[in-house]
């Protein structure tokens, strides 16, 4: 850049010789001035001009920081959009932020980022082998920032003095390194089964703070999941169990210092301020055969998602049976409920109707039976007054039949006899002569008044009348 001004100051002063020499600025023949060798001579004041300025000014582009050494010998940073001033010297573009990227498309060139390029290094995916043996390639992005402060950025200029000796010496395989260490850090089956997320946050931490010191482990733990030892599905949790219920497993172990804290490889380049503002892991590409193993878990798993989902159809299908058979013997039991209900309603209205009935009948009987001992008192109070009258009565002829000894009956009574056999006697049919008949013989009227006579007695024994008359006190 120095030698282009000097150059320009050499072209003028030629111009001036040719000027003198060849007379450039004399009049030709129709009168005007040569203008060949003004023309010279505004080249080279243009060419000074430009030449100068160049070789004072750079234009610094958004994006990047520049190390400016000038003809003086002075260094500087210089971070401004714009002209700037580096007097003569040289200057290098240094991205602000750098990246690292290992993918399909890399071709395993590194270069310095310039004004429009993606990215600061494009890798091939990088090939690594997991905690179980498995190797992938595997594809990730880092991206670096680099310091702001001037002392720092000074020091990082002049200890690899391009952005290509810093990419190739130290960001890259320091990418490389961490890529590699996480990958230590997880088995493929692991990752492929979830531990997607915390194999990225493993190795933006790495890339952050350091590689974690690390050893590995060989374990033998217990399989939770025992296999059964029938088919008999029947048996549920009783059935025996075979096979081996332990398996060996490899752990990797942080190392931890005194603190607690996990111990970590520092990253070289954080002593000179650079910092790590992304790194992600965006694809893992495992090998043929662990492929093959993972499609044929994956086979399973989704054999067993089948039947899992079956299993619980078949089990919906059986709560269905189940619910449905409650349902009928719900439907049966409230119609038997409601017939059940009709019925003792029913029942009981009829046992309502029957105790009203009764209570009808038993005050009807009550009334009835008070009634009747009305009418019995009354019955007993007439029966009494007629036993009383009738004893009067009976008294009453008693003692009159005492007083006279039944006289007057008695006369009565052996009248009315007489008169009976008067007229029976009177009206009897007896034959005018009866032969051979003496006085007082049979048919005689003396023959039937004796005759009379003993039946009157008869009679009278027979109505137990006492003709005869008994002499009784007189009654004073």
């Amino acid at each position: 850049m120095f030698l282009l001004p000097v150059l320009s100051l050499f072209i003028i002063a030629a111009a001036f010789v040719a000027r003198k020499n060849l007379r450039f600025d004399n009049p030709n023949v129709d009168g005007m001035v040569n203008m060949a060798g003004w023309g010279v001579k505004a080249a080279g004041v243009l060419m000074f001009c430009y030449t100068a300025f160049t070789g004072m000014f750079f234009y610094a582009e958004p994006g990047f920081k520049y190390h400016v050494r000038t003809i003086t010998g002075q260094e500087k940073m210089v971070s401004d959009t714009g002209y700037n001033m580096h007097l003569f010297g040289r200057y290098n573009a240094w991205k602000n932020a750098m990246s690292v990227q290992a993918s399909a498309s890399g071709q395993g060139q590194m270069s310095a980022e310039t004004d429009g390029a993606q990215m600061s290094a494009n890798l091939a995916p990088k090939s690594l082998v997991f905690l179980d043996q498995v190797d992938a390639n595997v594809s990730a992005t880092a991206r670096f920032e680099l310091p702001v402060d001037e002392d720092a950025f000074l020091r990082l200029a002049r200890q690899y003095r391009t952005p290509e000796n810093l990419l190739r010496t130290e960001l890259v395989p320091a990418f490389e390194e961490t890529l590699g260490a996480n990958a230590a850090l997880m088995s493929a089956e692991d990752y492929f089964q979830g531990g997607k997320t915390e194999f990225n946050n493993e190795f933006l931490r790495q890339m952050e703070g350091g590689i974690y010191l690390v050893r590995r482990i060989e374990k033998r733990v217990k399989v939770e999941d025992n296999r059964p030892g029938s088919a008999n599905a029947a048996l549920g949790e009783e059935q025996e169990q075979f096979g081996n219920d332990t398996k060996t497993i490899f752990v990797v172990e942080k190392r931890v210092g005194a603190d607690g804290q996990p111990l970590r490889k520092a990253q070289s380049f954080e002593k000179f301020g650079i910092s790590v503002t992304s790194a992600r892991v965006t694809h893992v590409e495992p090998n043929r055969r662990f492929k093959d193993r993972m499609g044929l878990r994956q086979q399973a798993a989704a054999d067993r998602a089948i039947a899992r989902e079956k299993r619980v159809q078949e089990e919906e299908q059986r709560l269905l049976a189940i619910a449905k058979g409650e349902r009928e013997v719900a439907e049966r039991q409230a119609t038997a409920k409601v017939e059940q209900i009709e019925k003792t309603t029913q029942a009981e209205t009829e046992k309502q109707l029957a105790i009203t009935a009764a209570e009808r009948e038993r005050e009807a009987a009550k009334i009835a039976k008070e009634q009747a001992e009305i009418l019995l008192e009354k019955a007993k109070i007439d029966a009494q007054a007629v036993q009383v009258a009738a004893d009067a009565a009976a008294y009453e002829k008693r003692e009159i039949l005492a007083a006279d000894n039944a006289l007057a009956q008695k006369l009565e009574a052996y009248v009315q006899v007489q008169g009976v056999w008067a007229e029976a006697f009177a009206k009897r049919q007896v034959p005018a002569t009866i032969f051979g008949a003496n006085e007082g013989g049979p048919g005689s009227d003396d023959d039937v008044s004796r005759f009379l006579q003993l039946l009157t007695v008869q009679s009278a024994k027979g109505l137990a009348v006492d003709p005869s008359i008994e002499r009784t006190e007189q009654i004073r």
